[in-house]
């Protein structure tokens, strides 16, 4: 009875386990078949070795130099019986030690993997053989999915069908990621000791076979010390598999090895890092090996780099762009030091320009009909209950629009905004490039509104350009495989305002230059230019153009705090001169359009001046600078003749305070001055 009662149990049991048999040998069936289908559609050893790992582009300078090279690096390859056996066996050992024995997939391993799944809730170890890894580095993604995980398998065994293991390993170890950019063992070993991979000893080995697992974390040129405990890890682990013997494990000192210094990173990433993401939309090309060829001027670029580091005060962060008259890159700063901050002060930054924004103020004033001779009153004026008032706290009366713009009287500029309406001032602002936000409040005129320095020396080389717009670029063209993908294209064809309008602009910039707040950026050519420094001095700016090249300074700290004694017309001048200078000394001097005309109390009021009685005139060198006669020179010298020459460097009081000294004692309007001196200040925008 109890025989019969068991029978049936017996039966679906022995039903079950045939069932699970059949699939089993179903299931094997479709991986035998999955593998060797797998196995056919495999490339060959030839074609595997030639595969690239990602797409390394180089990058050259306009003359054809070689800037950088990014993307992955590839030194020799190494056949087997030359890769260093200390190599293969601290590889073998730290990422495989069964490699020898299993067939593409370790069954130990995946069920060590599977038990501390168990054990931790969470998967920490994926069990991947070098076979495993070989077939997910050519073929897959590291995407953690089972999916992934299981043709992981197939590729793995079929690759073992396919190939033997030393043609597997010698694939790996010429085609893994070492990190800081090297794929394969000898880049890395010219990356990190600067020799080639078949001289590796075994701490060197050691070193290199311990990065695999996290490359970024290990690599040397990240964490040198990192590196260095970890290689003792692999050497333990060589221990323990046999490789070498305690003793060989000892006398290897990793601490000891002399890694090679990475290559200096300097300001030519900056200009990097802005011009190769644009290849996302210039090009398709995403495997092959591409060389781009770019605007930047070697030589402009280092001198650039020595114009901001040397006129820069110190906690301040400077940036320079320099653009050719179509729009070319020739050189670019973002900072003081790409390798403290990567962060591009010269096209990511938003900060306040200050009065350089007048320039959107007086073109759009220009445009309306307005002269750079015409009269405007400097006066008191108040505009919805905005109040602004010059630096100096005086108003010198009637003035004409140059003399207002040399002198960045900030009264003129309210006045004229609300005669032209500030929504007007806007949109020539827009006009010109300005891509950020742009408010239509009075206060607009004076600069609140923040822009990029990249985009405000595009709106000062489209006025250089006669009013044509000017559009910034880097790259010239784009080869591959030896074939021009891409050629940039200038266009000339948008014109932002009127030959005549551009002109009148230019003239008034020369003024600022020769006579106004930027005498500082006098080069001994021809130079037009505006300053401009913001509320408690947190920002300093000049921008302006000549024979050919616009360049554009910034300084400031990234924290917005101020900056004591920054001004426009002071630090970022210098350094605008000092950048032209060594930028165009081998170009052609160029005349502007409109000759260079001085402001009003800049020119001398009669021939009679220079022989007879003293009056109240102020007598000017060549370059537009008031100077006092010497005895014999046929006038009579007094204190009551003329102010004197103006102080120099970080002690002299603001730019516009000093002009209008020169105003108010020229012109017989001269005040008690306040005694001590405010800050110095130039053009402050004050609301």
């Amino acid at each position: 009875m109890p025989a019969r009662t068991r029978s049936p149990w017996r039966r679906r049991i022995v039903r079950t386990l045939q069932i699970l048999i059949a699939l089993g040998v179903l299931a094997l069936g479709a991986l035998v078949i999955a593998v060797y289908v797998t196995r056919s559609q495999l490339p060959s050893y030839e074609q595997l070795k030639s595969s690239p790992n990602g797409q390394m582009i180089r990058v050259r300078a306009a003359d054809g130099s070689l800037l950088v090279s990014l993307g992955p690096s590839y030194g020799e390859w190494l056949p087997y019986n030359r890769i260093p056996q200390v190599m293969r066996e601290a590889t073998i050992s730290v990422e495989d030690r069964r490699f020898r024995y299993h067939p593409g997939v370790d069954p130990i391993g995946l069920a060590r993997a599977v038990k501390v799944r168990f054990e931790r809730g969470r998967w920490v170890q994926g069990g991947s053989t070098i076979t495993q890894q070989l077939a997910r580095n050519v073929f897959l993604s590291s995407q953690k999915k089972f999916g992934r995980k299981f043709r992981e398998w197939i590729l793995a065994l079929a690759l073992e069908r396919k190939f033997s293991k030393d043609q597997i390993l010698e694939l790996y170890l010429n085609k893994v990621y070492y990190g800081g950019g090297a794929y394969g063992i000898d880049a890395a070993s010219r990356l990190f000791f600067g020799h080639s991979a078949n001289r590796l000893n075994l701490s060197e080995a050691a070193i290199i076979a311990g990065l695999v697992k996290a490359p970024s974390n290990y690599s040397p040129t990240a964490d040198a010390e990192a590196a260095q405990g970890r290689a003792g890890v692999v050497l333990q682990t060589m221990v323990e598999t046999g490789a070498i013997t305690p003793a060989q494990a000892a006398e290897a000192d990793p601490d000891a090895i002399k890694l090679q210094p990475p290559p200096r990173q300097n300001s030519v990433r900056y200009f990097t890092d802005w011009a190769l993401p644009q290849l996302d939309v210039l090009i398709d090309e995403q495997d092959a090996p591409l060389e781009v060829w770019t605007t930047l001027d070697p030589a402009m670029q280092r001198a650039a780099d020595a114009a901001v580091r040397a006129n820069t005060p110190a906690g301040v962060q400077g940036a320079l762009v320099s653009l050719d008259r179509d729009g070319a890159v020739r050189a670019m700063v973002g900072g003081k030091d790409y390798v403290s901050s990567i962060y591009n002060r010269a096209t990511q930054a938003q900060r306040q320009p200050g009065s350089a924004f007048k320039l959107f103020v007086y073109l759009a004033a220009l445009e309306a009909g307005r002269k750079p001779e015409d009269s405007v009153v400097d006066e008191p004026v108040t505009i919805n209950g905005w109040s602004p008032r010059n630096d100096s706290r005086r108003y010198s009366g009637p003035v004409s629009l140059r003399t207002a713009f040399a002198y960045s009287l900030n009264t003129i500029a309210a006045k004229l905004g609300q005669e032209v309406g500030f929504s007007t001032v806007a949109d020539m602002a827009r006009r010109f490039g300005i891509t950020t936000p742009v408010n239509t409040q009075p206060s607009m005129v004076l600069g609140t509104s923040n822009v990029r320095l990249i985009d405000m020396t595009r709106a000062f080389a489209s006025v250089a350009a006669n009013g044509v717009a000017v559009v910034p670029y880097g790259i010239t063209r784009v080869t591959a495989d030896g074939q021009t993908i891409y050629r940039h294209e200038v266009d000339r064809d948008r014109v932002l305002v009127a030959p005549y309008v551009a002109a009148q602009m230019t003239d008034l910039l020369q003024t600022a230059v020769n006579a106004g707040t930027g005498r500082e950026a006098q080069i001994g050519r021809p130079v037009a230019g505006k300053t401009g420094t913001t509320t408690s001095a947190k920002d300093g700016w000049f921008l302006g153009f000549s024979s050919g090249l616009t360049t554009g300074v910034w300084m400031g700290r990234d924290n917005n705090r101020p900056v004591a004694g920054l001004a426009g017309g002071r630090a970022p001048a210098r350094t605008f001169r000092q950048f032209m200078t060594a930028a165009v000394a081998k170009r052609p001097i160029e005349q502007f359009q409109t000759e260079v005309t001085l402001p009003d109390w800049q020119l001398e009021p009669d021939e009679e001046s220079y022989f007879g009685a003293p009056d109240n005139a102020v007598f000017v060198d060549d370059d537009g600078v008031p100077v006092t006669p010497q005895p014999g020179e046929g006038v009579t010298v007094g204190p009551e003749l003329a102010p004197a020459p103006p102080p120099v460097g970080e002690d002299a009081p603001s730019e516009q305070r000093l002009d209008q000294d020169w105003i108010d004692r020229a012109t017989g309007r001269d005040r008690p001055r306040r005694e001590p001196p405010p800050p110095p200040q130039d053009d402050l925008p004050t609301q």
